[in-house]
């Protein structure tokens, strides 16, 4: 049994990472906030997101690459990666499923939390 959870746990690490990293596999969106930094500092951000890899037990307790905080220009950024159905209205029913998955990455100021 542990080795099912362990195989869909690095499945949705992987897919989640492919997002974060590259782009691939879901949406972005950014909240105002990041978005009145402007362009340039929206692309510094995504950058630091991409090579972010101080993942630990604390801040990604299952293994998934959700969840990160980065510093870019003074400015503390959360990044959060959610899994929806293809609808995008509900949970997917098996985020290691890309066929019935839709990433979401969030990327938010700290102070809009």
């Amino acid at each position: 049994m542990a080795a099912i959870a362990d195989c869909a746990r690095d499945g949705v690490r992987a897919l989640n990472d492919q997002l974060r990293k590259r782009g691939i596999g879901g949406i972005v969106v950014t909240t105002p906030g990041v978005r009145a930094l402007g362009a340039g500092v929206l692309t510094l951000i995504t950058d630091a997101v991409a090579r972010f890899d101080a993942f630990s037990a604390d801040n990604d307790p299952y293994g998934e690459h959700d969840f990160g905080v980065v510093q870019v220009k003074g400015h503390t950024v959360f990044f959060k990666i959610d899994a929806y159905d293809c609808d995008l209205r509900w949970h997917s029913p098996d985020p290691a499923d890309p066929t019935v998955t839709r990433r979401v990455m969030t990327l938010m100021l700290a102070e809009e939390y």
